[in-house]
């Protein structure tokens, strides 16, 4: 995105992303990829770095993607490889379901933008300190998946 817009998009993703930060004090980590001209690249595969001192508590992670009315599909595919501090990795094939059969969306929104908090893993311990990344690549059939404002990663503490 260029000029005012863009510029919109980015202001409204920061306070997005302020107001997640104020009101969870079980976040541990958040960051979000902004997708140039709402279109993710299959070759755009955000890396989300995030530390690691406590290997004794567990979290939850989630995704969080914003799109819009030129998103074309009910549903994404993400390619999601972790990995861990000693250069191990693992990769998970997911889908999500972005709206009902009735073509609705799912999650919240406001005009054109709509916000999808998507469950990744529950209850996880990282069994190392360090760095740990998560990168996500989306794997749909085209390969401008257009629509795509943003996807965000947060790792928040597990609670019961």
């Amino acid at each position: 995105m260029t000029g005012k817009t863009g510029r919109f998009d980015s202001l409204l993703a920061i306070l997005l992303m302020l107001g997640l930060i104020s009101c969870n004090d079980s976040l541990i980590y958040t960051d979000v990829s902004e997708m140039p001209d709402s279109e993710w690249n299959l070759f755009n595969n955000p890396d989300f770095g995030f530390p690691v001192s406590d290997t004794t508590k567990s979290t939850n992670l989630f995704f969080t993607i914003r799109t819009g009315s030129q998103y074309p599909y009910r549903n994404i595919f993400l390619f999601v490889t972790t990995k861990a501090p000693d250069g191990k990795s693992v990769t998970d094939t997911l889908e999500y379901e972005m709206a009902d059969e009735k073509g609705n969306w799912l999650g919240k929104g406001f005009g054109d933008i709509n916000e999808l908090k998507l469950p990744y893993r529950q209850n996880v311990f990282f069994p190392m300190k360090g760095t740990y990344h998560v990168i996500i690549r989306h794997g749909m059939r085209t390969q401008d998946l257009k629509g795509v404002y943003d996807i965000g990663l947060s790792v928040e503490k597990f609670e019961k």
